[in-house]
């Protein structure tokens, strides 16, 4: 049986959550979770590097110098790629990274991730953000109270304006909402710190 830490809206210690370890996925999936945060990265990049070729340099078809009789190497044309101002061999064209992942892999992708921060007590509970104003410091306050000290998540199972704002300018904290949280986002941050409703969909998701 695995615990969650709770904590009130205060950041005051509360009943701890138990979590069936039957609900857990820790006997497979590690490398579903593997595949999908490199698929997730992949998908991040721009894919908009790009040089021209010796076809798409600007200059003409006319021979340097003649073939014979002057010492030189023989040169064809000046777009060359052995010549400075030619163009590339083989170099970047415009293209997509993304991978596909069936969806059974990316589900048992995160569920093995989410299962492995709750066994290993990364997940955290509050009851409740409850915030008078959208304060950075509130937030600040709130997660050094639960013990939060490096990079964490925020999940709530809707948004809150308020909640997003406290958090938007803090360094290292991600926001993100229950369904829309991913296996990257699990695996790059060390904390995952959800309110009630948060953390019940969590475990909905993850429920084989």
């Amino acid at each position: 049986m695995a615990t969650v830490k709770t904590f009130t809206s205060a950041g005051e210690a509360a009943a701890d959550i138990a979590v069936d370890e039957a609900t857990l996925t820790l006997d497979k999936g590690a490398q579903a979770v593997k595949d999908a945060v490199t698929a997730i990265r992949n998908a991040l990049r721009a894919g908009t590097a790009s040089t021209k070729g010796k076809g798409e340099v600007a200059g003409s078809n006319k021979k340097p110098w003649k073939q014979k009789g002057t010492g030189n190497a023989r040169a064809g044309f000046r777009q060359s790629p052995v010549w400075r101002g030619g163009g590339v061999a083989h170099g970047p064209k415009p293209r997509s990274y993304e991978q596909k992942i069936n969806k059974k892999v990316m589900k048992l992708a995160f569920a093995r991730a989410l299962s492995d921060k709750i066994a290993a007590g990364e997940v955290i509970v509050v009851n409740e953000f409850k915030f008078e104003a959208p304060k950075t410091k509130l937030m600040a306050s709130l997660l050094k109270g639960v013990g939060v000290d490096r990079t964490a998540v925020i999940v709530q199972n809707e948004v809150d304006d308020t909640v997003v704002l406290a958090t938007s300018n803090l360094p290292r904290i991600d926001y993100s909402t229950a369904q829309a949280l991913d296996v990257y986002m699990v695996m790059a941050n060390r904390k995952i710190v959800c309110d009630k409703a948060g953390f019940d969909a969590l475990v909905a998701r993850i429920a084989k």
